[in-house]
């Protein structure tokens, strides 16, 4: 018997993707999958999807993947209803999947409307969601200013995605938003460095 192939952290969130979609959820992939696809390809065993996500799904969503990950519903249901963040980890593979609820805020429903479709290169048929570009440089700038500004890779993934993506990117979806999330002078230093790549 050979060795079992594990499934790796794109084809994960195919999987759990697929699930909301039967729920009938809006979600898009975020954090480094969506950068990966902007920017810079990199390995990573996290995957990060938002979702619009409420209380009358929980019991049909923790039903459907049970058998492949592990899931607390009772973490799942109090996320819902304080509005935090929840995991599944895929028991095999252990890639974790973090749930991120988009409640009402404005930034992240415009996210899930602007949300791109992508099919998946070793799966052509699979029709998966990804931030776009613009919101991928936005969110990761946040999450580099909550981490005191030391992650080195959120950095880069900026930075590659500005780079790459150069003219096709919407200045002013990054202007509007950069003010309002805090996040100005990192995107100003960011265009600079990218700048310096070329």
């Amino acid at each position: 018997m050979g060795p079992v192939e594990l499934p790796d952290p794109i084809e994960v969130a195919a999987s759990v993707t697929g699930v909301l979609e039967g729920l009938g959820v809006r979600y898009l992939i975020g954090g480094s999958l969506a950068s990966s696809v902007h920017g810079a390809p990199r390995s990573t065993n996290d995957v990060d999807i938002l979702v619009d996500f409420h209380a009358e799904h929980v019991e049909a969503f923790v039903e459907a993947i049970r058998g492949d990950y592990y899931v607390s519903e009772p973490a799942v249901r109090e996320a819902v209803r304080s509005g935090h963040h929840f995991n599944v980890i895929h028991m095999d593979a252990a890639v974790k999947v973090d749930f991120f609820l988009a409640g009402d805020d404005p930034f992240d429903l415009e996210r899930l409307e602007l949300r791109q479709p992508l099919h998946l290169p070793t799966d052509p048929e699979t029709l998966v969601y990804v931030d776009t570009a613009e919101h991928s440089v936005l969110r990761k700038l946040e999450w580099f200013r909550r981490g005191a500004e030391v992650s080195e890779r959120q950095w880069r993934d900026v930075v590659a995605i500005l780079r790459i993506q150069g003219s096709r990117l919407d200045q002013s979806r990054l202007s509007t938003w950069a003010p309002r999330l805090g996040v100005a002078d990192l995107l100003e230093r960011a265009f600079q460095e990218a700048t310096r790549a070329d």
